[in-house]
């Protein structure tokens, strides 16, 4: 593979590149809403035929949902990669807040010398999508083949949780095993900053209800000596933090390992500080573990957050009840070797110990996910950091995620894949939100980065 001359057509190809994308953008793939069944249908439709033009055996998948594409470009002897992302958007509500028609995509000057891809799915994830696959369309057009064997999976529900594609993972397991997996769906450090996320981390996620007497009760009568579920909950919930900040369920930490020293190092070397990271949230003081630094705390540290709360009387005036019943939501992000249904179990255990004798508690439990995380010492990953540093002329940033994204746990515990999650979004792109955009160089140097780490990638 002469990867200057592939390079040279990517620039080349940049108006056509464009115009694909462009394309692709104009189906409105709203996954959660039925109305769009037919549009995602001819989303994925459009992207099969696309990769058929590319050589590859592709089509589009049945599944009780929407339909994932599915393509192969396998060459024998080759490393095997397999690419992941998403063809299906957000809603566009409210739609009076877009500038521009969401469906109708364009380039507009964001700011002096600066210029945008403005639609709907533009970052998320159909720009992202088609940044990967204009990178193959030019070594093919360039060399007439791939360095590698490719497997493509672009699903078209992850806006809708993904809720099919674990079982369809399972249900074809053989098909998609691979070496590396390659996730476009994440963002950069900064406009010229790449980034490559290297972990992250797990959920576990319980609704609770506390239930007291068998109806709402007259304050006034047994105010005192009836149980009052808000106020149990509320001891609950004030008890699952010590003043330190850490969590109290037993064994919570089992699993949660401690950071290296030069890992430690390279996130000081950020300079990320408390202030910097919660101005744009009208905040300035991190809560959390006090002995733990704030990037440790979002990289590394696992988290136990209340995300709702209801009980008795909300609406207006007054109303003087003490109520039967009283209901939480209680997330926690998990990081490391942390086991999900240990946690599940410890917590419901440490919950039951607080349940006056007369009371009683119901637990809900949701799909969990286990975090994942790259290992530092990974081939896959120093190749695709001096890919990334060949590109954009500076080291990137190699940093985890706070949040979760299951199916990459889930083709770590199906396939065994590690996955590298390296993506050329933006925070200020606005995804999910009116008016979201995918800026030009991150399309344009997206593409020439891929490039460079699909070559990258054939030497392992």
């Amino acid at each position: 593979m002469s990867l200057p001359a592939v390079l040279s057509r990517l620039d080349q190809m940049q108006e056509a590149s464009l115009q694909r994308l462009f394309a692709l953008l104009a189906i409105p793939s709203i996954s959660t809403d039925p109305a769009f069944k037919s549009d995602v249908a001819r989303a994925a439709a459009h992207l099969v035929a696309d990769l058929q033009s590319l050589g590859f055996e592709a089509s589009a998948r049945a599944t009780p949902g929407h339909p994932v594409v599915v393509g192969h470009r396998r060459r024998a002897g080759k490393p095997h990669v397999l690419f992941y992302g998403h063809y299906d958007v957000q809603p566009v509500d409210p739609l009076e807040l877009w500038k521009h028609p969401p469906f109708e995509p364009s380039v507009q000057e964001i700011e002096p010398g600066r210029k945008a891809i403005v639609a709907r799915g533009a970052c998320d994830d159909k720009g992202q999508v088609m940044t990967f696959l204009e990178a193959c369309r030019a070594i093919i057009a360039e060399t007439g083949d791939l360095p590698i064997s490719l497997s493509v999976m672009i699903e078209g529900e992850e806006e809708n949780g993904s809720i099919n594609l674990p079982a369809f993972l399972e249900a074809h397991a053989a098909e998609f095993r691979a070496d590396i997996c390659l996730v476009c769906d994440t963002g950069m450090w900064d406009r010229e900053t790449p980034q490559i996320t290297s972990s992250l981390r797990g959920l576990l996620y319980e609704e609770i209800i506390i239930r007291a007497a068998d109806r709402d009760l007259h304050s006034g009568h047994f105010g005192g000596t009836a149980q009052n579920p808000i106020h149990i909950l509320a001891r609950i919930i004030a008890a699952m933090h010590d003043a330190n900040g850490r969590i109290t369920v037993p064994h919570f930490y089992d699993g949660v390992h401690e950071t290296g020293d030069n890992r430690k190092a390279s996130w000081n070397a950020l300079g990320l500080t408390e202030a910097d990271y919660l101005s744009t949230i009208g905040l300035k003081y991190a809560a959390g573990e006090k002995d733990r630094t704030l990037v440790e705390k979002i990289q590394a540290r696992p988290t136990c957050d209340v995300n709702g709360i209801w009980s008795g009387y909300t609406g207006q005036g007054t109303k003087t009840v003490i109520a039967g019943e009283a209901r939480a939501k209680i997330s926690f992000r998990l990081v490391h070797d942390q086991d999900p249904k240990a946690i599940q179990k410890n917590f419901r255990d440490y919950v039951r110990t607080m349940i006056p004798p007369d009371c009683s508690v119901e637990f809900i439990g949701y799909k969990g996910s286990r975090a994942v995380q790259v290992s530092e010492d990974s081939a896959d990953l120093r190749l695709a950091v001096q890919a990334l540093k060949d590109e954009w002329g500076k080291e990137p940033v190699v940093l985890g995620h706070g949040g979760s994204i299951p199916i990459v746990g889930d083709f770590k515990r199906v396939l065994g894949l590690d996955a590298l999650l390296i993506g050329y979004g933006l925070d200020d792109d606005r995804i999910h939100s009116p008016n979201e955009k995918y800026d030009l160089q991150s399309f344009f140097k997206g593409q020439r980065s891929w490039a460079r780490i699909i070559e990258a990638l054939a030497k392992r």
